[in-house]
């Protein structure tokens, strides 16, 4: 699988242009969707820029933001949400400036809930509401992080259902690895986490799958390449070099799937199965229900660079999600602190110098599964505009 780039960049290496920092430590989790920062450290794609990626698999999610934040760690495949708790100081680390480099991925996460419940005819997303709503017990519902992707998604998701996710269930942090050993001790009812984890959970009959965050969101956006501010600012080469080089492992990864399913497979990344990793990598779902599909919208990571464009309206969406789960109780100056966090312009340098063609706009637009359309414009009112949130927060 090691790739030899024949493209010429010692412009890249030498001189003023060249690398601060040539050695760079990088955090993980062990998910599926780390492929790409796995895939430019150790398969040739770091070294014409000049670099070094150092990998460091962290056990939690509240460890790898607090290594980021200290400086333990230099950048980090990271959830969206965390970076912007940093940002807000909305997380047990210090506030302090963030950055998002790049997006790494869209789509990918799934909603679950044990094959016990599914057994007692609780195996769809209508007879969940259904008996929530009749009184049934309070469930416990699993994700990764407070204000990660995976808390939003899972509000999100009940909400739409009529459930309020703060109120009608209780909902709990497991690391992703974590969720199968819960499940297994009867401790959560059900989880949303990234993969293989779901999958590994289908696949030994522990869960059955409801639904999928892009069945949520079509082509959300979901983990990025984040570092400290002060990292970007002492090291703006190391920076664009280390966004190039993950750029083009994104590319990469797309064009092999199966080669990046083995590479993973390995006990130092994800040690998982390859089957595992491979079916829900190349959009491959089976629910536990008897139920097989090819998502139309499966796990990217490149797309012709359309994935790693750091939107300014991807970074505001979690910010009104935060705002409408009362995680922030007033409004903060979503565009602002979008702009400040999100690199747009040092994201756009390093694409072109790869000749990726990028998208001109600053915001996308994007219809979710409830009717809401997002494109980033007037978030206070989107915040608080949702039948199901915290209002009463302002």
């Amino acid at each position: 699988m090691t790739h030899t780039s024949l493209d010429p960049r010692t412009a890249w290496v030498a001189g003023s242009d060249g690398p601060e920092k040539t050695c760079v430590e990088l955090g993980y989790m062990a998910l599926t969707d780390c492929a790409s920062v796995v895939v430019a450290a150790t398969q040739g794609f770091a070294q014409p820029y000049g670099l070094r990626i150092n990998l460091h698999r962290q056990h939690s999610w509240a460890g790898l933001q607090a290594k980021l934040a200290s400086g333990e760690l230099d950048a980090a495949h990271a959830l969206y949400g965390l970076v912007y708790a940093v940002q807000l100081g909305l997380s047990a680390a210090p506030r302090q400036d963030m950055a998002v480099l790049m997006g790494l991925n869209r789509n990918g996460q799934s909603l679950n809930l044990s094959s016990a419940l599914a057994a007692e005819g609780i195996d769809s997303p209508q007879r969940l509401a259904a008996w929530v709503k009749a009184g049934g017990r309070r469930l416990t519902l699993a994700q990764t992080f407070p204000t990660g992707t995976h808390a939003m998604w899972l509000n999100y998701w009940l909400a739409s259902l009529g459930i309020d996710p703060l109120t009608q269930v209780q909902s709990v942090v497991v690391p992703p690895p974590a969720m199968l050993d819960h499940l297994r001790a009867g401790r959560i009812d059900g989880f949303c986490v990234g993969e293989p984890w779901a999958d590994s959970a289908v696949t030994e009959g522990l869960a059955v799958t409801l639904s999928t965050s892009q069945a949520i969101w079509p082509d959300h956006p979901e983990k990025v390449l984040a570092c400290t501010r002060a990292f970007v600012e002492a090291y703006p080469n190391t920076a664009r070099a280390l966004t190039m080089a993950i750029i083009e492992a994104s590319r990469f990864v797309e064009q092999d799937l199966d080669a990046t399913a083995h590479l993973l497979s390995a006990h130092q990344y994800l040690n998982a199965p390859v089957e595992r990793i491979s079916h829900r990598l190349h959009g491959r779902y089976e629910d536990g229900l008897g139920h097989a599909w090819l998502d139309p919208h499966p796990l990217r990571f490149f797309d012709e660079g359309r994935v790693n464009l750091p939107y300014l309206s991807d970074g505001i969406w979690f910010m009104t999600q935060f705002r409408r789960w009362g995680l922030l109780r007033e409004a903060p100056d979503y565009l602002a602190v979008a702009t400040q966090v999100q690199q747009l312009d040092r994201y756009r340098e390093a694409a072109q110098a790869l000749g990726i063609v990028c998208d001109p706009a600053d915001h996308r637009s994007s219809q979710l599964a409830d009717g809401t359309c997002w494109n980033g414009q007037d978030p206070e009112s989107y915040a608080l505009g949702f039948p199901i949130g915290c209002p009463g927060s302002a």
